[in-house]
């Protein structure tokens, strides 16, 4: 419910960011991106997105985006507390548990929403032919066109790029936290959640940043024309881009991580505190 609840927040807040790194690596996006130059591209993209159709398109795609991401919220967080209350200590996991813990929970979450993932990032990149009037509809296009493999494009880099990063930002987020001295821990608990999971979030998605340029390759380009391995799709960057290609979009993916692992993260914990004072008042 904890992660269903801060999925619904995030999307609203967080929607034009990921509209925006989706169009950056959109395969049809022809205006060059000025390598080094990050903020002048986001700024140059939202422009663009006011001059050609309207800002209300850097909220596309929110329908899928809430229709995904809140059982998403939801299966990972409840994914987390059955594996580590099944068979990890309650009270400390050590650096290879964290990480073997986030990337398990992270699969099962990508697999469970993979069809929705597929719809929400064509809808979100502007091409002219994803302007599904419907998550319903977009889903019977895209499995009448392409079939079940359609539906399940970019699978694969999803899980290359999701679940190491799920790991490592589970593994930063609790090392980074056991740093903190106790006291602080204790008096500025949210403070402390919120600053831990900025920092994972962001340290994560950057190491993990190449996987997500091939998923949107391959999720936004369809038919005999698209990229039908995911090997294909890595040479296609390299060819057209170069090492830079790979990094496309990675600061609106960095600002999302950080603003999702802050609130997700807090809420949860604020969550997980307050059952466990009802807990032991009752008893």
């Amino acid at each position: 419910m904890t992660g269903s609840v801060a999925s619904i927040i995030c999307s609203f807040i967080l929607q034009p960011l990921d509209v925006i790194k989706t169009r950056l690596q959109t395969p049809e996006y022809k205006k060059p991106v000025k390598r080094g130059r990050s903020m002048f591209n986001i700024i140059n993209m939202i422009y663009e997105i006011k001059e050609k159709e309207n800002l209300r398109m850097l909220w596309a795609g929110m329908t899928p985006t809430l229709v995904r991401g809140i059982p998403a919220g939801g299966i990972y967080f409840m994914s987390y507390d059955i594996i580590r209350s099944q068979f990890f200590s309650e009270d400390h996991i050590n650096t290879f548990e964290s990480i073997f813990i986030g990337m398990m929970s992270r699969a099962i979450t990508d697999i469970s929403v993979i069809p929705l993932t597929v719809v929400k990032t064509r809808m979100e990149s502007g091409v002219p032919e994803y302007s599904y009037p419907g998550i319903l509809a977009g889903l019977k296009v895209i499995y009448k066109q392409e079939g079940f493999k359609g539906l399940t494009s970019g699978l694969l880099p999803i899980l290359v790029r999701d679940m190491p990063m799920s790991g490592i930002h589970l593994m930063f987020y609790i090392q980074s936290e056991e740093l903190v001295p106790r006291d602080w821990r204790d008096t500025y608990p949210s403070l402390v959640h919120s600053s831990c999971a900025a920092l994972a979030g962001m340290l994560a998605a950057a190491l993990t940043h190449p996987p997500d340029v091939v998923k949107a390759h391959l999720q936004l380009s369809s038919g005999k024309q698209g990229h039908r391995t995911t090997g294909q799709a890595v040479a296609d960057i390299w060819k057209k881009h170069g090492v830079y290609g790979y990094f496309q979009g990675l600061v609106p993916r960095l600002l999302k991580r950080a603003i999702f692992g802050m609130i997700s993260w807090t809420l949860y914990e604020k969550v997980k505190q307050m059952h466990y004072d009802e807990v032991h008042k009752e008893k």
